[in-house]
Parts: C-alpha cells; sequence; structure tokens
C-alpha cells in the first residue's frame, strides 16, 4: 500500500506531505484545489507519467524546479519513489528501499541505453506498469457507474482494454506489416507477390499462346529465306559474270571518248600547225625581196654620210668666207675715197683695190650667199638619200630577222611550207567530226590513234553480245530480291526475339507461380492465424474473454458475498458479439434496473475489483476513486460510502483493499468510518492541505 506522498513545488502545491493507512482516505475540497494532483503525483513518481502537456508543466508557477515523491510498502519492506524536473526540463530520478534502517538504491534515472531503468524497477516491484494501474486502480471522474451502466458493445471493448485484447490490434497490425513486408520483398525479388498469381497464369497462357502461333511463323519465314537466298546466290552468280562487261562497256566508251578527243585534239592541231606556218608565210614573204640588200645599204649611207659631211665643210668655208667678207665691206665702208685722197695716209690715190671696194663686196657675198644655199639644197638631198636609205636598211635588218627567227633562207624554202600547209588542210578535212563516229578513219591519224582503235576493237569483240538492260534488269531483280530478305531477316529476327522472350518469360513466370505457390499458402496459413489468433472476434480472443469473464465473474462474486445484498452471484457472458451482466440473488434473476443504488454501486465496485485482480496481483492493492459522486443522486452516493465502509472494515481480507477517494462532496462522508479526511484549499499562495 502507499504510505506517503509528498510534493514540492509541483503544480499548486508548494510543500505537501500526505500520510496514509489501509481503508479510506478521503480528499475533499472545491474544484481547482489541488485534489487531482495528487494523482499526477503518484504516477509520475512511479512511472514519469501524468496528465499534463508537458513536464515542465508539473513545476509551481515562479519555482525553479519541482518533485514528487511516493513512499509505499510491499510484503513488508518499505520503499520511496522519487523524481524531480527544473525548469530547463531536465529529470532527476531515484528508487530505493530500507532494510534494517539502511537505504539501499534499487535504481537511478532512465539510461535504458546502459540497461538502467527505474520506471522498469518499479513495474517489476509492483507487479503493474503504467497502463494496467490506470486500469485496475484509477478510476476517472464518472467512471464507476459506467460500466453497469455502459452499452453491451461498450462493456465489450473496456473487457478488451482490461484483458488486453486490444493489444491483438497491436499484433495484428504488426502481423499486417510482418506480410506487407514480406510481400513486399518478395515483390522486390520476384516483381510479384502472392496475390498476382492468376495475372501470372493469364500471362503465361498468353505467352505460351504466343508461342504457338510464333513457331509456326517462324518456320515460314525460314522457308522463304532460304528461298530467297538461293534465288539470290544464282543471281549473283550471273551478276559475276556479267560484271566484267559493264567494266569493258565503260573502258569501252573510255576508249571512243579517247580516240575523239584525240581526233578533235589532232585537228585543233593540225589547225594550229597551219595558222602558225601561214603567219609565217605572212610574215616572210616580204622579207625575201630585201634578202642580200644590207652590205649595199650601208655602203650607200656611208657614202651619203661622206657627201653630208662634204656638204658641210664647204657650207662652213663658205660662211667662214663670208664672214670675212662682211669684215671687209665693214672696212671698205670705212676706206671710201674723199677728193682721190686715201682716208688712211692722205695720199694721192686713183682708185682702190677691188677687195676693198664696197660694191665688189657686196657682190662677193651675194655669189658666197648664193653657193651655200646650192650647198644646203644639196646637202638636204643627201640626208633625204640617208634616210630613205636607213629606212630600207632597218626593213633588210627587220626583214632577215624575221626570216632568221623563221629558219627561212630561200624562197624554196617557203615554197615548201606553202606545199606542206595544203597538204594539211586536205589531211583535216579527211579527219571525221566527233559526230560522225568513224573510229577506223580516226585511227588514220597516226600510230597512237591507231592504237587506241585496236584497244576500241578488241572491247567490241568482247561485249559482243552482251545486253545492258537485261544486265540492269537482273541487277534491280537482286536488288528487290535483298530487299525482300531483308525484310524477312527483319521479321524472323523479331520472331526469334519474341520466342526467346517468351519462352524466358515462360520460365520465368513458371518458376516465379512455383514459388509464389509457396508462398501464397504461407501467407493463407498467416492469414488463419491473423483470423484466429489475432482478430478480435477470433477463437483465442473469444477463448480469453470467456475465461476473463468467468474469471472476472467469479472474483467479483466472492466480492458480493462479503457485502451485505441481495445480490449472491454476477455472470458475465458473451452474446452475439456483445457482452451481457447478469445478476442472481438466491432464487431468482435480477434485473440491474431493479437494483437498489446501493446495490448498483456493489456491483460496479465488485466488477472494478475482478477486473483489477485479472489484471494480476498488485502489490499496492489501491484503488483511486476521482470524483465517483459525480452525477450520483443522494442515496446512491450514501450507498457509496456504505459499500467503501464495508469493504474496507473486511478484516479476512488476505491483502487488505486501500481507497483514495476524490470528491468535492464532504459531507456524504459524515459519521463514516473513513481512516482520513484531507480538506484541500487553494490560496495565494498555492494549495493547502489539512487532515478533518
Amino acid at each position: 500500500m502507499i504510505t506517503s506522498v509528498e510534493l514540492g513545488d509541483f503544480l499548486s502545491h508548494s510543500e505537501t506531505k500526505l500520510d496514509f493507512d489501509n481503508g479510506v482516505t478521503v480528499f475533499v475540497g472545491h474544484n481547482g484545489a489541488g485534489k487531482s494532483s495528487i494523482i499526477d503525483a503518484i504516477t509520475f513518481a512511479l512511472f514519469g507519467k501524468h496528465t499534463r502537456k508537458s513536464s515542465k508543466g508539473l513545476i509551481k508557477r515562479g519555482a525553479t524546479q519541482g518533485f514528487s515523491k511516493v513512499e509505499f510498502m510491499v510484503n513488508g519492506i518499505p520503499y520511496q519513489a522519487v523524481r524531480k524536473i527544473d525548469s530547463k526540463g531536465t529529470l532527476a530520478a531515484k528508487f530505493s528501499k530500507k532494510i534494517d534502517g539502511e537505504t539501499i538504491e534499487i535504481a537511478a534515472g532512465e539510461r535504458k541505453q546502459f540497461g538502467e531503468s527505474m520506471t522498469n524497477e518499479i513495474e517489476k516491484t509492483i507487479g503493474l506498469d503504467f497502463e494496467k494501474l490506470k486500469i485496475a486502480s484509477i478510476v476517472q471522474q464518472g467512471e464507476l457507474n459506467s460500466i453497469i451502466k455502459a452499452k453491451p458493445k461498450e462493456f465489450k471493448e473496456l473487457l478488451n482494454a482490461i484483458i488486453g485484447i486490444d493489444k491483438l490490434d497491436v499484433a495484428s497490425n504488426s502481423l499486417k506489416e510482418v506480410n506487407r513486408n514480406f510481400r513486399d520483398k518478395i515483390k522486390e525479388k520476384l516483381g510479384y507477390d502472392d496475390t498476382h498469381i492468376d495475372i501470372l497464369k493469364r500471362d503465361l497462357e498468353r505467352y505460351q499462346n504466343e508461342l504457338l502461333e510464333s513457331k509456326p511463323q517462324k518456320e515460314r519465314l525460314e522457308e522463304q529465306q532460304k528461298k530467297l537466298q538461293n534465288d539470290i546466290s544464282k543471281l549473283r552468280i550471273k551478276i559475276d559474270e556479267d560484271a566484267p562487261k559493264i567494266d569493258k562497256i565503260k573502258q569501252l566508251e573510255i576508249r571512243k571518248n579517247e580516240l575523239q578527243a584525240y581526233a578533235r585534239d589532232a585537228i585543233r592541231e593540225i589547225q594550229q600547225e597551219i595558222r602558225e606556218k601561214e603567219r609565217k608565210i605572212d610574215d616572210c614573204e616580204e622579207c625575201l625581196e630585201y634578202l642580200g640588200l644590207t652590205e649595199d645599204l650601208e655602203a650607200k649611207i656611208d657614202r651619203v654620210n661622206q657627201a653630208i659631211t662634204d656638204t658641210q665643210k664647204k657650207i662652213q668655208e663658205l660662211s667662214n668666207k663670208m664672214a670675212s667678207l662682211k669684215e671687209k665691206k665693214i672696212l671698205a665702208v670705212k676706206l671710201q675715197l674723199k677728193d682721190n685722197k686715201c682716208p688712211v695716209c692722205d695720199s694721192e690715190v686713183e682708185k682702190l683695190n677691188p677687195l676693198f671696194q664696197k660694191e665688189h663686196l657686196e657682190k662677193e657675198l651675194e655669189q658666197i650667199q648664193d653657193k651655200i644655199k646650192s650647198t644646203e639644197i644639196e646637202q638636204e638631198m643627201y640626208n633625204d638619200k640617208k634616210r630613205a636609205f636607213s629606212h630600207k636598211l632597218q626593213k633588210a635588218i627587220d626583214a632577215e630577222a624575221t626570216l632568221k627567227a623563221h629558219a627561212i633562207r630561200s624562197k624554196e624554202e617557203l615554197e615548201k611550207i606553202k606545199e606542206d600547209i595544203e597538204g594539211k588542210k586536205i589531211s583535216v578535212q579527211k579527219i571525221p567530226t566527233t559526230s560522225n563516229q568513224n573510229f577506223l578513219e580516226m585511227s588514220q591519224i597516226d600510230s597512237h590513234s591507231k592504237l587506241i582503235f585496236e584497244t576500241i576493237s578488241k572491247l567490241e569483240k568482247e561485249i559482243q553480245g552482251f545486253d545492258e538492260r537485261e544486265f540492269i534488269n537482273l541487277k534491280n531483280s537482286i536488288d528487290e530480291k535483298q530487299m525482300n530478305l531483308s525484310n524477312i531477316d527483319q521479321q524472323l529476327g523479331a520472331i526469334i526475339e519474341k520466342i526467346s522472350k517468351n519462352e524466358k518469360e515462360v520460365k520465368t513466370i513458371q518458376n516465379n507461380i512455383t514459388e509464389l505457390s509457396i508462398v501464397k499458402k504461407y501467407m493463407l496459413e498467416l492469414d488463419s492465424i491473423q483470423t484466429k489468433v489475432f482478430s478480435r472476434d477470433g477463437s483465442v480472443a473469444t477463448s480469453l474473454r470467456s475465461w476473463a469473464l468467468n474469471a472476472i465473474s467469479t472474483k467479483a462474486s466472492e466480492y458480493l458475498t462479503l457485502l451485505n445484498t441481495k445480490i449472491q452471484r454476477i455472470q458475465l457472458s458473451e452474446k452475439a458479439r456483445d457482452i451481457t451482466i447478469t445478476c442472481h440473488s438466491r432464487k431468482e434473476v435480477l434485473d440491474l434496473e431493479s437494483l437498489s443504488g446501493g446495490e448498483q454501486v456493489s456491483v460496479a465496485l465488485a466488477l472494478r475489483l475482478g477486473m483489477a485482480n485479472l489484471l494480476g496481483a498488485s502489490n499496492l492493492n489501491l484503488m483511486i476513486l476521482d470524483e465517483p459522486t459525480t452525477h450520483l443522486d443522494a442515496e446512491r452516493k450514501k450507498s457509496l460510502v456504505s459499500v467503501l465502509s464495508q469493504l474496507s472494515n473486511i478484516s479476512n481480507s488476505e491483502m487488505p483493499m486501500q481507497f483514495i477517494i476524490i470528491t468535492h462532496d464532504a459531507e456524504i462522508f459524515e459519521d463514516s468510518t473513513v481512516e482520513k479526511i484531507y480538506s484541500f484549499e487553494s490560496t495565494e499562495n498555492g494549495s493547502t492541505v489539512k487532515i478533518l
């Protein structure tokens, strides 16, 4: 049993300590006075659990840390559980026991990764975990009579929760998860799972049918392929025989074109030669008349040059003489006789020397002037001759150079060239033009043309009887058959690939079906386990409920025999998936609605105690009733107190029950035999508690 609960800065309590004995302890006070905080203190100290949103919300406002400490007795050994929390959310916990006055630490903290858990140690000590304690020992507000007021289906759900059948849902979901993971692994491995067997069988049938259809198609295509290959092989032999003739036809055409081109080139060369020789004749014909005149003309030019030189000297002499006469004339003018006297010596002179006579000198000057003019005319005549001879000499030089350039030395050579030109003109006329393919005449040009013609004749003989159009048709036929063969090859390749793929798919699907059939058998067994073992309405759950209903009925009936009621036995039974409660007196079956308020409370408490017993032997043997009087009328409230008093006063019970009642109806416990009543009040400094 719990011997004490101590709170420090915990929720609304600054410093509160409550002591407990066997029997009934009552908490009274208005709402918000801190009564229900004791439940949070007990569950937090034992299991670290509570009803608040966060653990930091357990700390009293204004404080930096809070704690809860619970002391309890198990088999005569005192234990202590303490948990603390600070404003940072840091938790501290310690679980210990006292033996012979010595405190021994059992566990501290929740370092489960190191195998240390205070909660686990407490669960082992008291025989309950938090969830079972809530069901077995903590009856929330308004839930006391709900067990008998509940609808049959709701009662069944409560029973499922008590005996852990609701955990079957967890196990069922786990099994479903296992099944799903197993299927996922099978699907990851094979691409399918056991639900796809029918699909795979349909696929198998489809692939097998396609194989049956594909194999005749393959055989037909192989026959067509073989026939086309034989036809093409024969045609290729013929093509190989005639293919060189095509090449010879091309060579023949090349040789004909070569001969024609050679003929054209020959005509052009002869015509070019004719033009060159005609130009030579034109250049040289006039040059022949100047042939051999160079020396004579050079001699004549020399003589003319000499004559020009002589006349030049003569003109110079006459000019000098004329200048002398002009000087004498000037002197003669000055030497004119006056009175027959010499102007120099003043001597008597009959007449002057003619050389000093003006008239004589003028006459002499006139004669010399005439001689100069006649000499100049003569000189100009010689210059004209020189120019004429020089011109003719230049022509003679040019003519000799032209003849020398053309290698013409005589008129006879020029005549021979003319004869050659006439012969070549006749030969050009004999050469056929390109439009006139008279290759025989073309071969007469020279030895090279004759050699080309012989090659042409040989090629014509070798291709005689060859039909190029027929050869082209033959080649086109091969191309057509080759194209058909290519299409056949593609179709055959596709069929072979399809057959190979289908055979592979058939083998794979057959293997998959075989493996998935084993998987399906295994999954069916798991589904059977799911239905029979883990289903809420399966045989296992039904058996568990049947056993649980009998166990609760037996234990509840035992509790009722200790109470002063007319009810002798309670029978819980499951019918049509619902659970019903039947009460029996000594002589008859009693309807729940016909029971008095006290009897209904007795039935409810007996069932609660029977359920708590089913959960396992709790070393605390504690039941907390939070506001059990809610929604009860005055008669039923008094009946509740009476029943609790009877239960707490049962002296022959091996495990005395400890009840903690939380209520704001303090008046119902007046004149009752409860052990302690604590009064809770809310003040400015928090909750205060005093014993009444």
